[in-house]
């Protein structure tokens, strides 16, 4: 259940799918219009990465949120290694493996997948810093872990058997899979979640996957929570 009055959508993994993003607000936006509650939207990470438009989908989110809707943004693993590739060059060597180099170039850098040296990996670190308008680096900076309401907890990957909420890890909780998507333990809370691609929304007990793989699939999707019912919008 979620408080009566409200409705909440949430939003899986996005991966520079702009053009999906787009879509799947107008659908909200026209979901959302005869409802006269109040109106959350969850955006539950990976907004980078993998996609050609990573920077819109920034521009998006930071300057044209959906209008009348409080917004929620977490964070992702993808996000958390671009993040930490400002702080430490060297990380990109892993962070080209899964994505990052599509990131990279929407912020006009260029970056060789393999054989990078230490200077141009210094180079590319220099030249995001100076392309990344500051609004984008805020936000980022500014996601958070999780979040919760009624019986749900929304966050990007998962949460630790045997852990409770409140004492979770942050790495798990956007890093987390094999482990958590096989237990069958009762958290305390549905967690409502992405990161490992499904080909459709996957309802468990205890969980809720919206990842349905944007990026290749072009299904975007959105989680909608209202009273005890639940319901996708896809794209």
């Amino acid at each position: 259940m979620v408080p009566d009055g409200l409705r909440v959508y949430a939003i899986g993994d996005i991966h520079g799918r702009a053009d999906l993003l787009d879509e799947l607000h107008r659908m909200i936006r026209d979901d959302a219009a005869g409802w006269e509650g109040d109106r959350i939207i969850v955006y539950l990470g990976d907004y980078i990465d993998r996609g050609m438009h990573n920077r819109e989908v920034l521009d998006t989110l930071v300057h044209h949120p959906l209008s009348g809707f409080r917004s929620i943004h977490l964070i992702g693993n993808h996000e958390a290694v671009l993040l930490q590739f400002l702080q430490d060059a060297e990380i990109a060597r892993d962070w080209l493996k899964f994505g990052g180099e599509t990131t990279l170039a929407s912020y006009g850098v260029r970056l060789q997948r393999s054989g990078a040296t230490i200077d141009s990996l210094l180079e590319a670190k220099a030249t995001l810093q100076n392309n990344m308008p500051p609004e984008h680096l805020s936000f980022l900076r500014g996601l958070r872990l999780n979040y919760w309401i009624g019986d749900y907890m929304f966050v990007h990957a998962g949460v630790r058997p045997g852990v409770p909420l409140d004492r979770q890890d942050g790495n798990d909780m956007i890093w987390i899979r094999n482990s958590f998507l096989k237990s069958r333990e009762d958290f305390g809370k549905v967690v409502v979640h992405g990161h490992t691609p499904m080909l459709a929304p996957e309802i468990r007990a205890n969980r809720i996957s919206i990842d349905t793989g944007a990026f290749f699939s072009g299904h975007l999707t959105a989680l909608v929570l209202e009273g005890g019912t639940r319901r996708f919008l896809n794209t």
